[in-house]
């Protein structure tokens, strides 16, 4: 690589060098696993998924794992591993911001050998990509192997010494000086307590100023800085070499089969490479992973949003030890760095179908992104900002992660959701916290604990916000009172109603439903119901619709202080609504909670629904009175409209449309109104359904009239929600009509933005078929299309006459080959109407028996002809009748001609020679 080459092209270039040596590329493994004793945590190492094979529970078989990028030897793989450390034993949270290397998420680059190749093939191609194809500097390059202190494991790794010493003296360097003695604690590494370790070698690189090569003097200079503190020399790669097995007793026995296992950390070669301007400028060389094209495109798109810029500045120590941002620019900088690494985090999390929550893993994203938004504030945004840095990093990192782009709207729903939920709470948390800070005390337990109860304040934020003051807090005293809490939570739970059915909730009072003139609400909390894997709440007074009458129920949000319990469902038992929660956290009973509708998913049902009263009175308008309702279903996506009738023609279809978009565009009043059910029996011009159930007092959907005199052009009994005008429906269109059972027809079609989106593709499916056949727009693609069916017929009449001539020289070529008036024989790779014009060619020149066969698509296709002074002997009926099951097929026909197939090509000499002895 001459040119600084891109983050993308350093990935792959790595891609590329294992793929030459026979490694199976395969995908990165989620973001999250179950670990071996039930945990729920994030994958921190690229070796999660490969660990089966470590322990001898599965095979090596790499190259025929699901999605697989490029298919090598089964013993060898490699990928680039998306990892998050953010939390347990590797929690690097805290400090992400503050420097220049901590992540929450980074990718490890690495290779695997399953009891193929071992320390010599590692380390040799180890060196052959850093020094030969990457051209690090090899006087700057130093090597670390194991070597036991006192009661460590195992053996001094001679070995890997040994590699790395021949590799070192073929360009004139001193091994003794570039390779580096590490003990347990550098260069051993174990899975466990016990199980398959071993030790590792590790390459370090010397970043400190100066020229790209290092005199004698600079290089052991360098190797003193190799597994320590200091930053101008760091880590790139570690090899992992698996070849002891650690027992209880604490032995080490050698493992059956030796394995390799190495990780290179993605973002930090880049920051070495793009720092030092692909080694050519160690002396003013900024190493920073974070002033790489993996961040860039992130930190345009927050200067565009935010107007700030990013300097790379970087904080220092205050007098307690903690590194805290000074000037504007240093929290400008922290802020970028924070809202761009904690973006990745939540959006990979997201896209493999890990969200915020209020539990484990799920809880630590909902603090990463708290994080985030605080941060946010420091770059002055107020309204959600988060999630419209998704379409960027999608657009960056979609090629190599394709989860990012087909998860990308989920992802901008959650991450605004989440961030809308601690809007809510943000600045009133950092008023409060202001307001006890300024005292200039520590911070207490109880006082922390508010903050995360009332306002949503992951504890790791009060402590950020004290830090940033030179303040503590009280964590021991925070965490009793959260243990306190979590006690109350396990007490109420105990209490929740574990049902099988909904039918057995013990509310019996009816849910006060205010859903058609309000979309939120102040309400109150009566019960939780678990039932199976589902958990529900049933409040006093809902805004939700639920479902019935054919309309879907309402989806939304329960809002409680910073936490939000998405809604997915809403149905009704009795007049008791049960509202399904998504996941199965709910607020406590009796909590006091704002519901909120989801809005635009409510508005397109609403659409729908109106539209199927106006398309009910249309088909009264076009086919008949009789054309009555039998079942219909309204969801935000589509409606359904069953009702008995014969078959609509294409003109009623077409009449039923245009009438349904005239009344749209009227933009005709809706609206409703609760009369006696007697009254409403008496008028004739209001629909209800036949066989439904009614009460005593009914509501009355009326659209066009004056509003509620009940004299509009359409008027039925329903309970739905509508539009307030039929302008709102904005665009109609008919999908299909077909049948659902006999005398019942169905018809399915979209209304308002589904309306529009179908048209917008088919206007542009229109217009890539008319790039696709050269005409100019939609309106000359009719004429093209002419233009190439009559080219096309011309092309087969052609074909055609080629073939027949072709057939006509075969026949003459066959006929020469017969013997005892027979032909039978194998055309080969041909199709069936091939056969069929050898046959047709051999009728006017032969006369005799002809038995053809061809095998071309993969099938058997079999001819028999019989000239008629043959057919006392043999017909052609019964030679196909009797070979075409041997080729696992049938056929039949007359005396003089009949035809078969099958589909078993490697039976056809079989089949052929029974007929040869049918006509012996």
């Amino acid at each position: 690589m001459s040119a600084v080459p891109t983050a993308a092209q350093i990935r792959q270039s790595f891609l590329d060098f294992f793929k030459e040596k026979q490694h199976t590329i395969v995908p990165s493994d989620n973001v999250g696993y179950t670990s071996r004793d039930g945990a729920r945590i994030f994958t921190n190492a690229g070796m999660n998924q490969f660990v089966p094979i470590f322990l001898g529970e599965r095979s090596a078989d790499v190259d025929t794992w699901p999605g697989v990028l490029h298919k090598g030897l089964p013993t060898r793989a490699a990928d680039t591993q998306k990892c998050i450390r953010a939390g347990g034993k590797h929690n690097d949270l805290e400090d992400v911001g503050l420097d220049t290397y901590h992540h929450t998420l980074f990718e490890m680059l690495g290779n695997w050998s399953f009891g193929d190749y071992f320390k010599k093939e590692a380390i040799s191609w180890a060196w052959e990509l850093i020094i030969e194809r990457w051209k690090f500097p090899p006087t700057r390059v130093f090597a670390t192997i194991y070597q036991p202190g006192k009661g460590d494991p195992a053996d001094r790794d001679q070995e890997a010494w040994d590699i790395w010493a021949e590799k070192f003296r073929s360009i004139g360097l001193d091994p003794d000086i570039h390779i580096v003695n590490g003990n347990k604690k550098d260069n051993f590494w174990m899975m466990g307590d016990t199980g398959p370790c071993g030790p590792c070698t590790e390459i370090h690189i010397d970043l400190t100023p100066g020229a790209p090569n290092l005199d004698e003097d600079r290089q052991r200079a360098g190797a003193l800085l190799v597994n320590g503190s200091d930053a101008s020399c760091i880590e790139i790669w570690n090899n992992v070499f698996i070849q002891y097995n650690a027992n209880p007793d604490g032995s080490f026995v050698p493992l059956p089969a030796q394995h390799v296992d190495t990780g290179m950390g993605f973002e930090r070669v880049c920051s070495i490479i793009q720092g030092t301007k692909n080694f050519t400028d160690f002396e003013t060389a900024k190493i920073s992973n974070y002033d790489t094209d993996v961040f860039k495109p992130i930190f345009d798109e927050l200067t565009k949003l935010s107007g700030k810029t990013y300097a790379s500045t970087l904080p220092k120590a205050n007098e307690q030890g903690h590194v805290v941002p000074v000037t504007e620019q240093e929290k400008i900088d922290v802020a970028f760095r924070v809202i761009a690494d904690h973006l990745r985090t939540l959006s990979f999390a997201i896209a493999d179908g890990i969200q915020p929550g209020n539990s484990d893993r799920n809880y630590t994203l909902r603090r990463i992104l708290r994080r985030a938004v605080k941060y946010g504030r420091t770059l002055e945004f107020k309204d959600p900002f988060f999630f419209k840095l998704v379409d960027v990093l999608a657009t960056q990192m979609g090629d190599v992660f394709p989860e990012l782009r087909t998860k990308k709207e989920q992802i901008k729903s959650v991450l605004k959701l989440e961030e809308e939920s601690f809007n809510r709470t943000l600045d009133k948390g950092i008023a409060l916290f202001e307001e006890t800070a300024s005292a200039g005390k520590n911070i207490d337990g109880a006082f922390a604990f508010k903050l995360y109860d009332e306002q949503g304040f992951p504890l790791d934020l009060t402590e950020l916000l004290a830090r940033e003051r030179g303040l503590t807090v009280d964590t021991a005293g925070f965490t009793k009172l959260m243990e306190e809490q979590k006690e109350r939570a396990r007490e109420a739970g105990k209490k929740n109603k574990q049902v099988v059915s909904v039918s057995e909730i013990e509310t019996k009072a009816p849910t006060k439903f205010i859903g058609y003139d309000a979309l939120e609400a102040d309400v109150r909390v009566l019960e939780v119901v678990e039932m199976k894997d589902k958990t529900a709440v049933v409040l006093d007074v809902s805004t939700c619709y639920a479902e019935m009458g054919g309309q879907i129920g309402d989806a939304g949000q329960l809002i409680l202080g910073a936490n939000t319990y998405p809604i997915s469902a809403t149905t009704k038992v009795g007049n008791t609504w049960l509202h399904f929660l998504e996941g199965d956290e709910a607020p406590a009973v009796d909590a006091t909670v704002k519901l909120i509708v989801d809005a635009p998913r409510r508005h397109a049902i609403e659409r729908h629904h109106t539209v199927t009263h106006i398309l009910h009175w249309a088909l009264h308008e076009v086919v008949n009175k009789d054309a009555t309702q039998k079942g219909s279903s309204v969801t935000p996506d589509k409606l359904t409209f069953d009702f008995n009738s014969a078959a609509l023609t294409a003109q009623q279809i077409i009449d039923i449309e245009r009438l349904v978009n005239e009344r749209i565009v009227a933009n005709d009043p809706v609206s409703w109104t609760e009369v006696p059910y007697v009254e409403a029996k008496a008028n004739n011009g209001i629909m209800a359904l036949f066989g439904e159930k009614y009460g005593d007092l009914v509501r009355v959907v009326q659209i066009g009239g004056q509003r509620n005199k009940l004299d509009g052009w359409s008027m039925e009994l329903c309970g739905g929600t509508h539009t307030r005008s039929t302008g709102e429906i904005g665009l109609f269109r008919l999908v299909s009509e077909s049948a659902v059972a006999s005398g019942v027809r169905r018809i399915e079609a979209i209304a308002g933005l589904e309306a529009y989106n179908a048209a917008r593709a088919d206007a542009e499916l229109l217009k890539l078929l008319a790039g696709k056949v050269s005409a100019q727009g939609a309106a000359d693609l009719e004429k093209k299309l002419d233009q190439i069916l009559t080219q096309q017929k011309e092309l087969e009449k052609a074909l055609k006459a080629a073939q027949q001539r072709e057939a006509s020289v075969k026949a003459k070529d066959l006929i020469a080959t017969a013997a005892n008036n027979t032909i039978i024989t194998n055309l080969g790779d041909v199709d069936a109407d091939y056969a069929v014009g050898v046959a047709e060619a051999l009728k006017g020149t032969f006369n005799g028996i002809v038995v053809l066969a061809a095998t071309g698509g993969g099938s058997v296709a079999l001819i028999a002809s019989v000239a008629k002074e043959h057919q006392g002997k043999v017909q052609a009926g019964k030679i196909i009748q009797s070979i075409a099951p041997i080729v696992g097929g049938k056929g039949g026909g007359k005396p003089d001609f009949a035809r078969g197939g099958g589909k078993d090509v490697a039976k056809v000499d079989a089949a052929l020679a029974e007929a040869r002895k049918m006509c012996a």
